[in-house]
């Protein structure tokens, strides 16, 4: 029987990888350095991205020596969408770093029975993703007016989009101590020849937009106007999408509320709020009628300085969890550390740079390798602790240092509520 394409040459580098460490590796080696950088970002000096990654190594776990389950269970629901494994792909915006872009990611979402989560910034229509997963949750920002608002919802609805997201968890935090990598905001001819250099040390890159006959595109059709006789206008660029979104007035709990409200009445599918660190919000979102919501800093892309999410997590599980679903996102690199989020309270996570890097490595291949490795890592995972599902993790298979937990906004009445560690 034949071995993988790749043993028949030893000069050709293994296209699988086994971490996702190896993946954003893959990735820094093949994509130009402004776009690698561009997945980096993260606000003012980095503190917040750093410590997304660096509390899950303060949690240990307790595993059992004997008495492992043969058969161990990974699948669940969320917003209503069956997954095989408690991990969905998070939203984020213009994922050029591949001619397919959020079409190849849907793909491998859908290849591993999960479900994608498509911004409204994307470089792929929502059309072309649902038909790629139609396990699709559409991400939207609160930008333009209700009318403008409605008619995105529409849209995304006509085309089979099975949930919202909205994100509201940014105030413009673009400085950064390190240098923000330039973004053009078309790639003309101009802009080719600008970037000539640093595209030119990665021919690979080049020539996967060259087989396609695409140039990468920075223009945002989610955001296209429909016109009058039902025809869809002109894409704006990132930009032109971005200054819509710094213009627009910043959604009050009443905006909220009507979008939840106005969204099921067009769809009749879950609404969820992404960004919420705080107990006060969380309670507050429950209040407004959300079905979930996302415990989330924006990648440590909104106030640099924000705990990492997963320290804020089960002090918010612990108050809401029982009336809207828990999600968490920000930091997660690996299986164990999905364990870590379900053991607090999350009910599945969000990926958002892992899933970049699997796409900038290798593709649609390359999220299917990540999304395995999250798989293989929660299985081993489950093992090692005993247990045969997914629904049974606790904090009490957790170690938990000393003051671990940040309960930000804990209402006066819930202070005396103390959280596991």
């Amino acid at each position: 029987m034949p071995g993988p394409a790749w043993l028949d040459n030893p000069w050709k580098q293994n296209p699988w990888f086994e971490s996702v460490a190896v993946a954003q590796e893959r990735a820094r080696r093949r994509l130009p350095k402004p776009v690698y950088d561009a997945l980096l970002a993260g606000s003012e000096r980095g503190q917040t991205v750093a410590d997304n990654e660096a509390a899950f190594r303060e949690l240990g776990v307790a595993p059992h020596v004997v008495g492992q389950q043969a058969e161990r269970t990974l699948a669940t629901s969320v917003m209503g969408q069956a997954v095989s494994l408690p991990v969905i792909i998070s939203p984020t915006g213009v994922q050029a770093v591949h001619p397919d872009g959020e079409v190849a990611v849907a793909r491998a979402a859908a290849a591993r029975g999960t479900a994608m989560g498509l911004s409204n910034f994307a470089s792929k229509s929502v059309e072309e993703v649902v038909a790629a997963n139609p396990a699709t949750l559409f991400q939207m920002y609160w930008t333009g007016d209700r009318d403008v608002v409605v008619q995105r919802m529409q849209r995304a609805h006509a085309a089979g989009a099975q949930g919202l997201i909205a994100t509201l968890d940014w105030s413009f935090s673009m400085g950064r101590d390190w240098g923000s990598p330039e973004i053009p905001d078309k790639v003309d001819l101009r802009t080719m020849v600008r970037m000539a250099p640093a595209v030119a040390t990665k021919p690979r890159w080049l020539a996967s937009f060259a087989r396609s006959g695409a140039i990468p595109d920075l223009t945002v059709p989610n955001l296209a106007p429909t016109l009058a006789d039902g025809t869809r206008g002109e894409a704006p660029t990132f930009f032109g999408a971005y200054s819509e979104w710094m213009t627009t007035a910043p959604a009050t709990w009443q905006d909220v509320a009507w979008m939840g409200q106005t969204w099921r009445e067009i769809s009749g599918t879950p609404f969820m709020l992404k960004g919420i660190c705080r107990v006060d919000d969380a309670l507050r979102a429950v209040d407004v009628g959300v079905d979930a919501i996302s415990v989330s800093n924006h990648g440590g892309n909104n106030l640099d300085g924000t705990p990492a999410t997963i320290r804020v997590l089960n002090p918010i599980a612990e108050a809401v969890g029982d009336q809207v679903e828990v999600l968490l996102d920000g930091g997660v690199r690996r299986g164990s550390d999905v364990v870590k989020a379900l053991a607090l309270g999350a009910r599945a996570v969000l990926i958002g740079r892992a899933s970049l890097w699997g796409l900038g490595a290798n593709g649609q291949a390359g999220v299917e390798n990540v999304l395995d490795i999250f798989r293989s890592g929660i299985d081993s995972s489950l093992m090692g602790l005993g247990l045969s599902s997914i629904d049974e993790l606790r904090p009490e298979h957790l170690l938990i240092p000393d003051g671990f937990h940040r309960a930000l906004g804990m209402p006066a009445e819930r202070a005396d509520v103390s959280c596991p560690g």
